[in-house]
């Protein structure tokens, strides 16, 4: 403007310390098997079964407006013989022309779609390890502590190519995680995900009530920081991007309870500039 087996919760964290993270859109039209549950990153992943396609020349099911696709051309008819010749060869020379009208416009579409056919990947490839690629050195004077057990995925299909990372940040002697950090990488090999992306987290703040949506320049083609501050003690903000046919988003979430009452937990501005800069490191490594 923006879909792996989900993060689990470590053995060590009890369920009061998750917290509570908002829907997650995503750009690609149709979830696949690796991506995250919408409104929850720690679901499990569904499969989903695209519809059949319809056979040579029948129209598309649910639309009517469809065209049937064209027939193999078959034999040009021929006039009989006989009297009326020159009749006879105007509509051969007619049929004809329109056989061969036919097919140079059948070859027009399709070297027109041979050349926007490749996807507009900028360099770009999904790691099979994210969680070995990201950057999030903004983060740590806040949360120095590593996570020994970050969890991730990554799948790679002929339409999809995707990785994804969730992680526990700490702050120095803290037993659980004071919160999480999700990022996560699509390269959408079939389909332009722009439109989806726009139309996703342009509008964000429409579909979801009591967020904000702030457009971001110099990352990207287009980007956008959606961000929550609660009084219930959650906080969350994510940056999304597209570049080409590349979407990726980080996100930042964290329950507050988990801070002492001498420690104050990082501003909405503070993380913002740290997804901002950590964004754009990471993007630069995964250009290669």
């Amino acid at each position: 403007m923006s879909t792996p087996p989900q993060p689990q919760q470590p053995a060590d964290q009890p369920p009061a310390q998750r917290p509570a993270v908002p829907p997650q859109p995503t750009a690609y039209p149709y979830p696949g098997a690796q991506s995250p549950a919408p409104g929850n990153f720690y679901a499990q992943p569904t499969q989903v079964s695209l519809p059949a396609q319809p056979l040579p020349g029948q129209p598309q099911p649910g639309n009517p407006y469809a065209q049937p696709q064209p027939q193999p051309y078959g034999p040009v008819p021929v006039p009989p013989s006989g009297g009326g010749g020159g009749a006879g060869r105007a509509v051969l020379w007619a049929v004809v022309g329109a056989v061969v009208a036919s097919g140079a416009w059948a070859a027009g579409v399709f070297l027109i779609g041979g050349k926007g056919d490749g996807a507009d990947l900028r360099g770009f490839a999904a790691p099979s390890n994210m969680c070995s690629e990201v950057d999030y050195s903004s983060f740590k004077d806040e949360y120095p502590e590593e996570d020994s057990k970050p969890t991730h995925s990554s799948l790679e299909d002929k339409a999809l190519d995707e990785s994804y990372c969730s992680m526990g940040l700490k702050k120095t002697g803290s037993s659980y995680a004071d919160a999480y950090l999700t990022t996560q990488v699509d390269l959408h090999r079939k389909t332009d995900p722009a439109p989806e992306f726009t139309a996703t987290w342009k509008n964000y703040g429409a579909s979801h009530t009591g967020y904000d949506v702030d457009p971001v320049k110099g990352i990207g083609d287009e980007a956008y920081l959606v961000s929550q501050d609660t009084t219930s003690g959650s906080r969350y903000a994510t940056l999304a991007v597209r570049e080409g046919w590349v979407t990726y988003t980080m996100s930042y979430s964290a329950y507050l309870t988990s801070y002492d009452q001498d420690k104050n937990p990082p501003r909405l501005t503070e993380v913002s500039d740290w997804l901002k800069a950590d964004t754009k490191s990471t993007l630069e490594k995964l250009k290669g």
